[in-house]
């Protein structure tokens, strides 16, 4: 199914020349309305140069993503609606359906990614099933029938937002995740990625389970390797890597629960990697860590900057929305600077649990700007109907040099494509954000 759902959501200028305004718009394709994953990804699996959406056990073909094809077998058709319990009563939830029975409301699918993992040329799909559960990248079959050929590298991979990241500069992803309490990475064999991959803890067995939240990668200390972050810290890489654990730097992060994929990177621009995360995937806030720089015993001191909360007055465009449960980092507006993208995670327990489970499901990018050293993020809302789930994935599904947003959730399957248009000095100004604070 494919419902075409055309708005122009988002405006935004791009670096102006002095006859020169453009406008973001963006077309939302809902690419069906069932329920299959808590996410997905893009590539062009067919090798016909059109752009493909892959969300749960399917890819479909661009351009118009109507043509479905199979790439691994789900134990049970989705359902047009869903039956569950809010306010004592029972309702009917469209798309809301069982992980295998039908009866939970979850999908064994919680995040996509893809990657030639083979080296032959064509794009293999990686799916994190469940926390706790198996992890799985599917082998391209170069347009044979049939399904894709299922490879375990992992029976056991626990957290909520497991994340290809090249962790050990061998430009190479490994897997961040967690296992048997540690924290680390996966690390591929890449003379055979079809087996098992080897797990590399870089901490101490701890409180990390299966439901963890807040993790990412990234160079903390501007020594060109790669960190480990978390809710509580972040993890020093050592120069040799091997046997005894990283080092830990206790920085607060988040307070809560933690929240979704975490990143480090230079938002002022003063070339020092600062730490972006949300507080609580079901709950709120979102936040950039400013890096103040290193000190001599190793420790790098932080300086928080909120961009949103629980309070419109928290933002000074007075936006606010919970679940912020799935972070991308892209340049959405080509300027160089790397933009967030995030939104409401639809529904994570139901319709009623969590906060705010019945506000909009909306998907925002906030674009980073900087002057006289001090940065800012502008909010520019592009739905308010499609939201995230535990992934959201940014990237140029279309070919068309503007980068897109691919989504999968309760509500099914998005893709939202990016376009740019001239206009009139006095319509960009009126699309312009208004701070109301």
């Amino acid at each position: 199914m494919l419902k075409h759902t055309f708005a122009v959501l988002t405006l935004l200028a791009l670096p102006l020349s002095a006859a020169e305004y453009k406008i973001h718009t963006w077309t939302k394709h809902h690419i069906t309305p069932h329920f299959w994953a808590e996410g997905g990804h893009f590539g062009d699996f067919n090798h016909d140069g059109k752009g493909d959406v892959v969300v749960g056990p399917y890819w479909y073909a661009g351009p118009d993503f109507k043509k479905r094809h199979t790439i691994y077998t789900d134990k049970v058709a989705p359902k047009d609606s869903f039956e569950v319990t809010k306010d004592g009563k029972k309702i009917q939830a469209p798309g809301y359906r069982g992980e295998l029975s039908g009866k939970n409301g979850y999908s064994n699918n919680f995040l996509t990614y893809t990657y030639d993992f083979n080296s032959d040329g064509w794009k293999d799909v990686l799916v994190f099933g469940w926390p706790g559960k198996e992890t799985i990248w599917y082998e391209n079959p170069k347009n044979k029938p049939g399904l894709w050929k299922a490879h375990v590298i992992f029976k056991i991979t626990d957290g909520e937002s497991p994340d290809l990241k090249d962790v050990t500069g061998d430009g190479k992803p490994e897997l961040l995740a967690f296992q048997n309490g540690h924290l680390g990475y996966g690390e591929a064999d890449w003379s055979n990625p079809a087996k098992e991959w080897k797990f590399v803890p870089i901490s101490p067995k701890g409180k990390y389970q299966r439901y963890t939240h807040g993790y990412g990668a990234g160079d903390v200390n501007g020594d060109g390797r790669a960190d480990i972050l978390e809710k509580d810290g972040w993890w020093e890489q050592p120069k040799k890597v091997g046997g005894a654990p990283w080092r830990f730097h206790k920085v607060p992060f988040s307070l809560l629960r933690g929240g979704a994929q975490m990143y480090a990177y230079d938002v002022n621009g003063d070339g020092r990697n600062d730490i972006i995360t949300s507080w609580d995937g079901h709950g709120y806030g979102l936040a950039w860590y400013e890096n103040q720089g290193t000190e001599k015993d190793g420790s790098v001191k932080f300086n928080e900057h909120v961009i949103i909360n629980s309070k419109p007055e928290d933002n000074p465009y007075g936006v606010k929305f919970s679940q912020l449960h799935a972070i991308d980092l892209a340049d959405i507006n080509g300027d160089g600077l790397l933009d967030i993208i995030t939104g409401k995670r639809f529904w994570a327990h139901g319709p009623a649990k969590d906060a705010e489970p019945g506000a909009p499901a909306v998907l925002y990018w906030f674009e980073l700007t900087r002057k006289n050293g001090k940065a800012q993020y502008i909010p520019h809302q592009i739905d308010d109907n499609s939201g995230v789930g535990t992934q959201v994935a940014a990237g140029d599904v279309n070919g068309d040099g503007l980068l897109d947003i691919v989504v999968g959730n309760k509500k099914g399957a998005f893709v939202h494509l990016h376009s740019v248009k001239k206009v009139g000095k006095k319509l960009w100004q009126a699309a312009q954000p208004k701070r109301v604070h």
